[in-house]
C-alpha cells in the first residue's frame, strides 16, 4: 500500500541474476534496499515494493541497454517513469565505496540532483529488431575478415609449390579455388597438412559470405521500412542507416533536439581554444559507430556529391584543414538525419501509441 503523502525516488543497480533496489525520499534521506530475482515474479515485487515506500517520481537505472533491459520495459509500461542513470566515476567510488547498494542509492541520488536525466531507449519496436539482426551481421563479418586472414597467413608459410599457384589471385577466386581442392595423402605431410586447412578455411569464409548475404536480405527490408526517406539521403546505405536508427532507438522523441543528436553520434564540435588561437576539436566520445556511420556517409558524398565537393573546394580555399572540413560535414551531416529520422512515419506513430498509452 502507497504510504499518503511522501513522494520517493528509487534506484536500481542491475546485475545478471538479482537487482539491487533502493529508496530516497524528496530530500535525499535514505529509506530502504532491497535485491531481487531477474525474472518476472522479481520484476512484480520489485514494482509492489516500490509503490508501498511511497508516490514514485522516478526510478534510476543503470544498465538499461544491457542487464535492465527487460525492467526498464516492465516498469515503463506499468507507468513508472525510467531515467538512465550513468556509472559513478572512479573519483566517487574511491570516496564512497563500492556496494551493490551504495550504486542503487546512487542512482537514486543521481535523479534526484538532475544529475541524471537521459531517457532511455524504449527497445520494442522495429529498430530493436533491426539492432538484434546487425549484431549476428557484424559478428559474421569480424568472422570472415579473421578467417581471410588466417587463409593468407597459412599461405606465407605454405611450401613453394603450393604458394606459388595461389599468389596474386584475388580474395573471390582464391576462396573457390582452395573450397574445391580435394587434399590426399599423409596429414602428416605439411603440404597436404596446408592443402587440408585452407580447404576448411575457405569453405567457413563461404559459409559467413552466405550468412552476411541473408543477414543483408532481412535488414535491407526493416530498415527501409523503419525509415524510407533516410535511405534515400545522399551517401546513406542500409548499414549505416540501420546504424543511425540504433543510435536513435524505437523513441527518438526522447532526443530533444537535432543538437543532442549530434552530441550523441560524436559530431558536435567540442571547444579547443587557447590564447590568440580560436578553434574547434572533433568529440572523441558518444557513440562511436554512430560516429563511424557518418563518416562513411561523409566520405561517399565527398567522392560523389557535387554540393559536397564544391563545399570541400570552397572551405580548402579558406585555408581550412581537412579533418576540419569531416568534422563540419558530419555536424551537418547529423542535422539533415535527426530531421528525417524525427519525420519517418513509423517512429512517430510509436511515439504517439506510447504518448496515448
Amino acid at each position: 500500500m502507497t504510504q499518503p503523502g511522501i513522494t520517493v525516488i528509487g534506484g536500481i543497480d542491475t546485475h545478471t541474476d538479482v537487482h539491487q533496489a533502493a529508496v530516497i525520499d524528496s530530500i535525499g534521506r535514505h529509506l530502504d534496499t532491497q535485491s531481487f530475482a531477474t525474472n518476472a515474479a522479481g520484476y512484480e515485487g520489485l514494482m509492489a515494493w516500490l509503490n508501498a515506500q511511497g508516490e514514485v517520481i522516478a526510478v534510476g537505472m543503470e544498465g538499461t541497454g544491457a542487464y535492465g533491459a527487460e525492467l526498464a520495459r516492465f516498469l515503463t509500461a506499468n507507468g513508472i517513469t525510467v531515467v538512465e542513470v550513468d556509472r559513478p566515476d572512479r573519483k566517487a567510488r574511491r570516496a564512497h565505496g563500492k556496494s551493490d547498494p551504495i550504486d542503487a542509492y546512487a542512482a537514486a541520488t543521481a535523479v534526484l540532483s538532475g544529475r541524471a536525466s537521459g531517457t532511455p531507449k524504449s527497445r520494442d519496436g522495429i529498430v530493436e529488431a533491426i539492432r538484434a539482426l546487425r549484431v549476428v551481421r557484424r559478428s559474421a563479418i569480424k568472422a570472415r575478415t579473421q578467417t581471410l586472414n588466417q587463409i593468407r597467413a597459412l599461405m606465407v608459410t605454405a611450401p613453394s609449390a603450393l604458394r606459388d599457384k595461389l599468389r596474386g589471385l584475388p580474395t573471390g577466386l582464391l576462396i573457390d579455388t582452395l573450397a574445391r581442392t580435394r587434399p590426399t595423402g599423409d596429414l602428416t605431410d605439411p603440404a597436404c597438412a596446408a592443402k587440408t586447412a585452407l580447404r576448411r578455411l575457405a569453405r567457413r569464409y563461404q559459409a559467413l559470405h552466405q550468412e552476411i548475404k541473408e543477414a543483408d536480405a532481412d535488414l535491407a527490408p526493416l530498415v527501409t521500412q523503419a525509415a524510407p526517406s533516410l535511405v534515400a539521403l545522399p551517401g546513406v546505405g542500409i548499414e549505416t542507416a540501420g546504424q543511425l536508427l540504433i543510435t536513435a532507438g524505437d523513441n527518438p522523441d526522447r532526443l530533444r533536439s537535432e543538437a543532442s543528436f549530434a552530441h550523441l553520434c560524436a559530431a558536435a564540435p567540442v571547444p579547443a581554444s587557447s590564447g590568440r588561437t580560436n578553434r574547434h576539436r572533433i568529440n572523441r566520445g558518444g557513440d562511436r559507430h554512430a560516429n563511424s556511420a557518418l563518416y562513411t556517409i561523409v566520405l561517399v558524398r565527398m567522392q560523389y556529391d557535387q554540393r559536397t565537393r564544391d563545399y570541400v573546394a570552397r572551405r580548402t580555399t579558406e585555408g581550412m584543414s581537412t579533418k576540419d572540413i569531416m568534422r563540419c560535414l558530419k555536424r551537418f551531416v547529423a542535422r539533415e538525419v535527426y530531421r528525417h529520422l524525427r519525420s519517418t512515419g513509423i517512429l512517430n506513430s510509436a511515439g504517439s501509441a506510447r504518448a496515448r498509452s
